[in-house]
This record gives structure tokens, C-alpha cells and sequence, in this order.
């Protein structure tokens, strides 16, 4: 997996959010472990790879301790991915867990704001960020079940980075 340099998670940006009663604030989550996955409904790795692993991460992980999230990032077919057709994809896939629509601005370009944040290269680019709010994790493409759920076990188990338990 891809390390990234050791830094606070920028927050969210989004237009919408699906299977939630309410917008999620990523800096509202310090204490739990979030995993988020970066999807796009035409795009066949996410399809066939990213989306079953989010399902399973969210039945296996999903917990007071830990948020599950998608991330639909749409950067190129604007006019086919709307949020009807998305609503209409996560309930054909059996989508559980929350869904957050990346932000776009009037006339920014075709690359949302979240994904601009991150600097995400594609899709789906998962998000691990700890009980501190600190990005640990980010991986483009696919990547060994295995590997990411030891990588999410780890991120439970810890308390946080040391700087921040020190500090009262």
C-alpha cells in the first residue's frame, strides 16, 4: 500500500449524502478509525473490486469505532453520473453505508473538491485516517483484501499518534 507523510485528513466536500440522515463532518469523527472509499459508478475497477470490498468493510468494521464511507468523485462522464442515477446504484448494489457526493464548483474544472484535496490520482483511492483525524493511508487502485483489513485492524487497535496522547 501507499504510505502518505503523516498529516490531518482535509475535510469533506460534500454536495450530498446518501444512507445518512445527516451530512457527515469528517472533523466531528476524531476518536474513530474512518475508511473511506473513492468510487465512480462507470468505472469497472470500482465496479468490480472496490465497491464488494467497501460492502464487506462496512459489515465486518462498521461500528461505533469505525465510519465506513463512499466517496462518489466524479471527474470525467459529468452528464451520465448524476445523484439519481447514483441513488439508483447503491440501492442495485446493496450499498449500506454512507455515500457522500464530491462537491464540484461552477466552472472548476472537471476534478471535485475533495479529490483535489487529496490529491487522489483516480478511482477508487481508499482513505485511511485514525482516531486523530491524521491520513495514514491512501491507495489508489486495487489492493489485497487481506492487506486492508490488517491495515484497518491496526488503525483500531492503536490509540493515536504518540504527540497526541502526550498532550492533555
Amino acid at each position: 500500500m501507499d504510505g502518505v507523510a503523516l498529516s490531518k485528513a482535509p475535510p469533506w466536500r460534500m454536495s450530498e449524502w446518501l444512507n445518512t440522515p445527516a451530512p457527515i463532518d469528517l472533523q466531528a469523527q476524531r476518536g474513530r478509525v474512518v475508511v473511506a472509499c473513492a468510487f465512480q459508478m462507470l468505472c469497472p475497477g470500482c465496479v468490480t473490486r472496490a465497491i464488494p470490498q467497501l460492502k464487506a468493510v462496512c459489515q465486518h468494521f462498521a461500528s461505533d469505532d469505525v465510519l465506513v464511507v463512499g466517496m462518489h468523485t466524479v471527474f470525467e462522464h459529468h452528464d451520465a453520473m448524476t445523484v439519481a442515477a447514483l441513488q439508483a446504484f447503491v440501492y442495485e448494489n446493496r450499498i449500506t453505508c454512507p455515500v457522500g457526493v464530491d462537491q464540484h464548483l461552477p466552472g472548476g474544472g472537471p476534478v471535485p473538491r475533495t479529490m483535489q484535496a487529496y490529491g487522489m490520482h483516480g478511482t477508487p483511492t481508499w482513505l485511511l485516517i485514525d482516531r486523530a483525524g491524521y491520513l495514514t493511508q491512501q491507495i489508489f487502485g486495487q489492493v489485497d483484501d487481506l492487506e486492508l483489513g490488517a491495515d484497518i485492524a491496526r488503525l483500531i487497535c492503536e490509540q493515536g499518534p504518540p504527540a497526541a496522547a502526550s498532550n492533555p
